[in-house]
């Protein structure tokens, strides 16, 4: 090796130490300008699991609060708990639905909405996207925010041959996962949304393993006990001993930290530069083109509860409960401590009359002979009076708070409705109102499904190749393989179709609903046979035997015989049954066939075909 080569060696080892110390201390820095969030998260949490009786300290540590006397009552009477779940609830049944709308009526511009759809189904039934999504919603609902987080994993997806090593190497697939706040952390808190975020970094403590396996380096591992770095399981789910016990620690782990930088001047493809361990374990361009028109954007997708102006990271109900919690905890157990001076009474004896250690240890229990001595005063209860009514009024003035601040009326949190309201017109009015005050979180959850639809589609777009194949479930419950390359989808065209995902019994109830108006009726008032076939399939019928007839196969055959028309000619079969088939052809024909003369040769050929069999015109 000559001298220049070592110099340069050298240089190249001086600059990459460099970097890492300046990623060290970026992450350093954004940690120390959050260090207050961090912990009115973990405050959350704190309450939202029942250990309500913790505050943050003036120096910003998590502390347990001191009884101020030994015999004070100090349990806690959850109302946030409950009223997260109901959110909850509520939240998973305004799920976004990922289906794809065409651009427009042409055949191309279908095919592609149909690929589209077929994608992000196969994808959100492999990778459970329910329970990511409904993991996001918990953090984004106790903490204000979470994040989702869309990758290519190079390890995922079936095999298609081995390497030099002998190891296998599988196609790729899309993952997708649910990061709590505790783990991004942009270069700047002032940001509203992800666009106005430059940089960004993604911190978690791993197994040293992880790194071996993952990068090939060998790195050494300690004792990680930081709770914010930790993964949820390491980190004992949700709570944070506030009594200065015990920590959670993730033995032989280390701190990964990658740091994510949209394309600049410098830059033009963005940045993305790996460490653990003092080590540079991997720098290049942003790995995915997951923004329109093929630019390079983060991939990770914000989420909140309530958006603050002027702040990246939103608030939570369990912030605005968490006052009015504390109160209702402080009344319930003042009242329970005069009831228990009430029923177990408070006694005056007169200094030397009695053994007073033997009184207060057993107090005055039925049947007991009490000797006092003599001349003295005997033992007597004193008066407690009655628990005042501002014990009452303040616990009901408390719970209706509860109401006003989450947003949960009684009907939703207890499900009793109230007292004078009993129409069912009325019962209806008080769940809207429910709905209307969760907007705002619904339409975030609406507006990252979204973005993670489309993030999905731009990395297979990039990454699927000129052939791949999807298994889904199609129409009744049949296993159906879609084949496709990365040319056949066209991420930035697409749209996605409003609305949300309905339940099967409120798609039941529509479908008898248009049944008995009879808009499913053709202009005879009868049911076509393919109609009748769909409904029969939307009740759950369509499994039985005789619940359905042929007319669904001779659709299908004709759906498979429009593809190959695309490519070649295709003659009619005898048993056809020519009047489905010509009504899907002709579907076709007028989709976008006639624009491109060899498919619509084709197509006429075909129908021509069906009328030699059948006779009559086309």
């Amino acid at each position: 090796m000559t001298q220049r080569q070592k110099l340069k060696e050298r240089m190249e080892a001086k600059r990459r130490e460099t970097l890492v110390k300046e990623i060290a201390a970026d992450f350093a820095r954004r940690r120390a300008a959050r260090r207050m969030l961090e912990r009115g998260w973990e405050l959350n949490m704190n309450f939202v699991s029942g250990n309500q009786f913790c505050d943050i300290t003036p120096s910003g540590e998590l502390e347990e609060e001191a009884a101020t006397f030994y015999w004070q009552s100090r349990r806690c009477f959850n109302h946030i708990a409950p009223t997260l779940d109901t959110r909850l609830a509520r939240l998973a049944k305004v799920r976004p639905s990922l289906e794809v709308r065409a651009f427009s009526d042409a055949d191309d511009d279908m095919k592609t909405a149909r690929l589209c759809t077929s994608i992000l189904r196969s994808v959100k039934d492999r990778i459970d996207l329910d329970g990511i999504i409904s993991q996001a919603t918990l953090w984004s609902e106790t903490c204000g925010t979470s994040f989702y987080k869309v990758v290519w994993n190079h390890d995922d997806g079936k095999v298609i041959g081995t390497n030099e090593a002998g190891h296998s190497v599988r196609e790729g697939d899309v993952n997708v996962v649910a990061l709590s706040p505790f783990e991004v952390y942009p270069d700047t808190l002032t940001a509203e949304n992800m666009q106005e975020v430059s940089s960004l970094i993604h911190a978690k403590a791993v197994p040293a393993s992880y790194i071996r396996d993952k990068f090939g380096v060998e790195v050494a591992g300690g004792d990680v006990g930081d709770f914010p770095l930790l993964p949820y399981s390491a980190a004992s789910g949700w709570k944070r001993p506030a009594d200065g016990g015990e920590r959670p620690v993730l033995e032989d782990a280390v701190i990964l930290i990658e740091r994510y930088t949209r394309p600049d001047g410098a830059h033009p493809k963005g940045r993305l530069e790996i460490v653990a361990a003092d080590k540079l374990l991997y720098e290049g361009d942003l790995p995915y083109c997951n923004g329109d028109r093929g630019g390079r954007v983060l991939p990770f997708i914000r989420q909140t509860c309530i958006a603050l102006p002027g702040a990246f990271f939103g608030t939570s109900v369990v912030d605005r409960m968490i006052p009015l919690q504390r109160a209702y905890n402080a009344v319930r157990n003042r009242k329970h401590e005069f009831l228990n001076r009430l029923s177990t009474g408070v006694i005056a004896v007169e200094d030397g009359s009695v053994d007073a250690e033997e009184l207060a240890e057993d107090g005055l229990y039925p049947g007991k002979v009490l000797v006092y001595r003599r001349g003295s005063e005997k033992p007597s209860f004193l008066d407690g009076g009655s628990v005042p009514s501002e014990f009452e009024k303040e616990e009901e003035r408390l719970a209706n708070e509860f109401v006003l601040v989450s947003g949960m009326s009684e009907i939703s949190r207890n499900s009793a409705s109230p007292a004078n309201v009993t129409s069912a017109t009325g019962l209806q009015l008080l769940l809207d109102q429910d709905t209307n005050r969760m907007q705002l979180s619904a339409e975030s959850v609406e507006r990252a499904v979204k973005e993670v639809g489309k993030q999905i589609l731009h990395l297979y777009k990039q990454f699927a190749g000129v052939h791949r194949v999807l298994r889904m479930t199609g129409t009744g419950g049949d296993t159906e393989f879609v084949a496709f390359s990365k040319s056949d989808i066209s991420a930035d065209d697409v749209q996605f179709a409003p609305g949300y995902e309905r339940t099967a019994e409120q798609k039941k109830e529509d479908i008898l609903s248009l049944l008995s108006l009879g808009l499913l009726q053709d202009g005879d008032g009868k049911l076509s046979d393919d109609v009748r076939n769909r409904v029969l399939e939307a009740l759950g019928f369509g499994s039985f035997e005789n619940a359905r007839d042929i007319s669904n196969l001779h659709l299908k055959k004709a759906e498979r015989e429009n593809l190959m028309l695309a490519q070649q000619d295709v003659e009619a079969d005898a048993y056809d049954d020519h009047a489905l088939h010509r009504t899907e052809h002709l579907r076709a024909l007028l989709s976008g066939g006639e624009k491109e003369e060899g498919v619509r040769a084709r197509i006429l050929r075909h129908l021509a075909s069906h009328q030699k069999l059948q006779g009559g015109n086309v």
